[in-house]
């Protein structure tokens, strides 16, 4: 029982050593939105959300419908897809 108790102080260290989440940032990423009229028009698809993930480097998407009200706190390291009700990309932004 003794060992345990020495031995739980090193385990709960070892799961505090990663870098922890602070609200609106994952370490690691920021959104950098140079072109966000690149995508605009193109159809909301998956492989159009990965493409924007990635020309960004954000970490998290957020898709934004027509109508469908958004919080509106500011998260550096997401990226907000707006889409028209044609089903289209009307916009791109940081947050």
């Amino acid at each position: 029982m003794r060992k345990l108790v020495f031995l739980a102080p090193t385990l709960l260290a070892a799961c505090a050593a990663t870098q922890p989440l602070v609200h609106g940032v994952t370490p690691g990423h920021s959104c950098h939105a140079r072109t966000p009229g690149e995508f605009v028009g193109h159809p909301a698809t998956s492989e159009t959300g990965a493409a924007i993930l990635s020309a960004t480097h954000a970490a998290v998407l957020r898709w934004a419908p027509p109508g469908v009200m958004l919080t509106m706190d500011y998260r550096e390291d997401r990226v907000t897809v707006r889409i028209g009700p044609d089903g289209r990309i009307s916009a791109v932004s940081c947050g």
